[in-house]
């Protein structure tokens, strides 16, 4: 279980650009959760899996993974049992290097390397069963350097990395708003296959309202530093595109736009 408990996080804080993107706020997140989070920019949306994944500091609270209290760890310690997938589809992966290095480095993540070989070839063969499972063709292609790979493959290639280790949070930060609708489509059911097999706990964080809806069994909806909208179960199942949209018009009216 996820725990963000009153959070509080400014940017830039003490000038003239001073911004509260979260002034007690609070999430509760409980294990197996697959949750869709949306949001118009600047709600909290990225700022709240940063914090979650250690990646910047808060000003007050506390960050609590079953029970124990996490706020002070590192962010390479959290990565241990959190991967996370960004919306570039070059920031998983090491561009330069081949698809068996890249998925051989994610195989390693919180080991101790010293002076031994990286690549284990009794693994190489586990690598290409995974690819395989993909459809994507990629299993043909390990030796070739992950940048001459399309983005789709190289988002497909970054889901199966974060994931290869095992892991109590997948954290999806918008990943599918860099790929054109066809390839989206197929990381997003790439992603719902890897998140039901793992049995995962899952954020992710989209633009996309049919995904949002169409995948998970939560729904989150944030604005200025709050979850104005938290649907699951039964609820969430009926919710359509269309109440999303209510909801987003219904704010923009609020602040006279």
């Amino acid at each position: 279980m996820l725990e963000l408990r009153n959070i509080q996080k400014f940017y830039n804080r003490g000038t003239v650009n001073e911004t509260c993107i979260f002034d007690d706020f609070n999430l509760r997140i409980e294990e197996g959760e697959f949750v869709s989070v949306v949001g118009s920019n600047g709600s909290g949306k990225t700022t709240m899996l940063n914090i979650i994944c250690g990646s910047i500091p808060i000003d007050r609270g506390s960050v609590m993974i079953d029970g124990n209290d996490i706020t002070g760890q590192r962010e390479y310690v959290r990565n241990r049992i959190i991967g996370r997938v960004y919306q570039n589809p070059s920031s998983g992966v090491c561009p330069s290097m081949n698809i068996i290095e890249n998925m051989a480095i994610a195989d390693n993540k919180g080991s101790s390397y010293g002076l031994g070989r990286c690549i284990n070839k009794q693994r190489i063969e586990y690598y290409r069963s995974l690819l395989s499972d993909l459809n994507l063709g990629l299993e043909d292609k390990m030796h070739i350097p992950v940048g001459s790979l399309s983005g789709g493959q190289r988002q497909a290639l970054s889901l199966v990395m974060s994931t290869l280790k095992p892991l109590q949070f997948l954290i999806l930060d918008e990943h599918t708003a860099a790929l054109d609708p066809k390839t989206a489509e197929v990381i997003m059911e790439l992603t719902d296959k890897i998140v039901r097999e793992k049995h995962v706990t899952t954020i992710m964080v989209t633009h996309n309202l049919k995904y949002a809806v169409e995948y998970g069994n939560r729904l989150i909806m944030m604005h200025e530093g709050h979850a104005i909208m938290d649907l699951n179960g039964e609820v969430k199942k009926n919710t359509g595109v269309d109440d999303i949209l209510g909801k987003f018009y219904e704010i923009s009216i609020e602040r006279g736009n």
